[in-house]
């Protein structure tokens, strides 16, 4: 007797035979059970998931000799027939091949006649999909008002390529895929009744093999049955199917946790031996990491898709989550760059290297170095950024304003200097003048800038000083050219020298707009001219007076930019108790809050005001306006003021009124003064 592949024979011939697909069998069987029975059913889903075998189940049912049921005696004439694919009343027709009119006109000249033997005649269309459009319009009367004794069947891979009219006359019924442990299971069943040895391991690897087909599953176990002389072994099923140890990518990871560089090495020879795609072998590692992830968050949600639950909650428990989403996102960078590598296994390896050398120093156990012992990386705060030194130039006051600069001349000699600033720590070579220079200007101008009255609410900006440094003739100066009124330097020029400590990077790493504070009309005085004697003002905000006023007309003269522009745009004055200053900031802007910008804002304060003022700022929202909703509502009213003179211009009536114009409310710009 000839030999039955194992998909056909282990063909369910009954729904209780079947593996999976419950939500489609339960449907099916009350149907049947309750004789309520539709004339089109159409099955749905990818190949070798029982779309053909429940519909020859489903005809069993209907022409049972006992009876209509859900449960076929199989051992009648007609289930026998059936079974074995030989009943006339079941007519199955291949539309891959049969995709003409004329071969569906033939089919359906039949329709209108009895069955021959059974209690209905069966059309089981198989990939449906790729009847043509006019066969589909010949099918279409028929599918939908069959004779009583007529069932449609129709199975299809492609339900997106069925017209609307064709599934509107069907009840659709989408097969899911099989998961792996649902085939591991069926595996292992359909092994033991066949007294064929197998590993738990090999079916795993034929389980992940058949990507959702239970038939392509069958068939890899005939093929590693006869690669394995009778035998399922795992390390034959790999040789057989090509595919990675997934235990050797466990060992690297296992490596990587206890930064073992050699091991780590070692396991990337190990796996190097098989000929690898070292990019699948680097998805494989995070496919790993997101279950571990996964893991850590909620334990019970691993799933056992692979066989390696266990390893995978093991592994959770010893690596910390912080180490798995940075060794998951380098691994994701490394699989981008792997390709401009010189080649893949050493950008693979180099991207195992760069997760050793970067832990977190705060891990526990920090990676090792085999030859010597030593940590693989100096870990902490960079020696450029730990210097115990003092920096000259973070001596030099801001508090007053910076308007002239000393020449980097080498005669210059600071030692007379009335007030000296505190002597930098011994170097091996002295510091260059012209970064000491500067030091002894400060407390000249700071002198000054205490000296300076104040208005009677403590607001000094009409007094503020020019000059600085003219006070002091002895020290040689670079002459500069000051205007009038003299723009304060801004504070991120000054700060950005000054705090050496900052811990924020620059302004370009952040995702914000970024504002420029040109962009903003902080010119009011000619507010009368332009706005109605009321404006309205910006919701929750009313209209500034008091302190909020006198913040307005101080905020453009700070000469901020940037994210500490936005902050103090969208602040306002609630107290200025002598140098004691409160603001308030829109929640709004909390995003862009730090202490870094507060001390930038406070600076630059410092400097347009010329004494040392202590800042407070509160994230509370504002009562009254702030500077950016005063420029907006300047801009919505001169946007008003240009839509309403477009539209009162004689020119422009004249052409809508006689040539039926129409004018683009988007397209009206108001023109900046000059």
């Amino acid at each position: 007797m000839s030999y039955q592949v194992l998909a056909r024979k282990w063909r369910p011939r009954s729904f209780r035979e079947m593996v999976g697909q419950t939500h489609v069998l339960k449907a099916l069987i009350n149907a049947l059970d309750s004789q309520r029975l539709h004339h089109a059913y159409l099955f749905t889903g990818t190949r070798g998931v029982g779309k053909t075998t429940i519909a020859r189940i489903l005809a069993k049912c209907l022409n049972c000799e006992t009876g209509i049921s859900s449960t076929p005696c199989g051992t009648c004439s007609v289930c026998r027939e059936i079974d074995e694919g030989r009943f006339v009343d079941l007519i199955e027709v291949d539309a891959a091949s049969r995709t003409k009119v004329e071969d569906t006109r033939e089919l359906l000249d039949n329709v209108q006649y009895s069955p021959s033997r059974g209690r209905f005649k069966v059309y089981l269309i198989d990939e449906v999909h790729m009847l043509s459009t006019s066969s589909f319009n010949a099918l279409l009367k028929t599918l939908e008002e069959p004779p009583p004794h007529v069932k449609f069947l129709l199975a299809t891979t492609d339900p997106q390529k069925l017209p609307v009219t064709v599934l509107s006359r069907c009840l659709q019924f989408s097969l899911k895929n099989m998961p792996p442990e649902r085939v591991v299971e069926h595996l292992n069943h359909v092994l033991t009744a066949e007294n064929v040895p197998f590993e738990e391991d090999a079916l795993w690897l034929l389980g992940r093999a058949a990507d959702g087909s239970m038939r392509d599953a069958m068939s890899l176990t005939d093929q590693a049955i006869a690669f394995g002389e009778g035998k399922v072994m795992a390390a034959d099923v790999r040789a057989m199917l090509g595919t990675l140890d997934h235990g050797q990518v466990y060992g690297v990871l296992q490596a990587l946790l206890e930064g073992d560089a050699r091991a780590l090495l070692e396991g990337v020879r190990h796996l190097a031996e098989q000929g690898p795609d070292w990019a699948g072998v680097l998805a494989e590692m995070l496919n790993v990491l997101h279950r571990v992830a996964i893991a850590q968050a909620l334990p019970e949600a691993v799933d056992n898709g692979q066989g390696d639950r266990d390893k995978v909650l093991a592994l959770a428990q010893a690596l910390p989550g912080e180490d798995v989403q940075f060794y998951y996102q380098m691994g994701l960078i490394g699989r981008r760059d792997l390709p401009l590598a010189p080649d893949p296994r050493s950008g693979f390896e180099m991207v195992l290297l760069r997760m050793l050398a970067f832990r977190p120093a705060d891990a526990d156990g920090a990676p090792s170095s085999p030859l010597k012992g030593q940590p693989l990386k100096n870990l902490g705060i960079s020696p450029a950024t730990a210097d115990s030194r003092p920096n000259p130039v973070a001596g030099v006051s801001l508090t007053a304003p910076v308007v002239a600069a000393a020449p980097s001349t080498p005669t210059l000699n600071p030692a007379p200097a009335p007030a000296p600033a505190p002597a930098p720590a011994p170097a091996p070579a002295p510091a260059p003048e012209s970064v000491v220079a500067p030091a002894p200007v400060a407390p000249v101008a700071s002198e000054a800038a205490v000296s300076t009255p104040a208005t009677a609410v403590d607001l000094p900006w009409e007094e503020a000083p020019v000059a600085a440094a003219e006070s002091s003739p002895s020290i040689p100066v670079m002459p500069v050219a000051v205007p009038a009124e003299v723009p304060p330097v801004p504070a991120e020029a000054t700060v950005a020298t000054a705090a050496d400590d900052d811990d924020e990077p620059p302004v370009g790493e952040y995702d914000y707009y970024e504002t420029d504070a040109e962009a903003y009309d902080y010119s009011f005085a000619d507010e009368q001219e332009q706005a109605p004697a009321e404006p309205e003002p910006l919701p929750a905000a009313q209209p500034a007076s008091g302190l909020a006023a006198e913040w307005l007309e101080l905020f453009p003269r700070l000469g901020l930019s940037g994210m500490t522009g936005s902050i103090g745009a969208n602040c306002s004055l609630i107290e200025a108790e002598g140098d004691n200053w409160l603001l308030h900031l829109d929640p709004g802007q909390s995003a862009l809050f730090n202490a870094t910008q507060q001390r930038r804002l406070n600076d630059a304060l410092n400097q347009a005001l010329g004494r040392t003022l202590n800042l407070r700022i509160e994230v509370i929202k504002p009562a009254q306006e702030t500077p950016a909703q005063a420029a907006a509502r300047k801009r919505a009213e001169r946007q008003r003021l240009a839509e309403e003179s477009i539209a009162n211009d004689p020119v422009v009536r004249h052409l809508i009124e006689h040539f039926g114009a129409s004018v683009r409310a988007d397209s009206i710009e108001p023109l900046e003064r000059v």
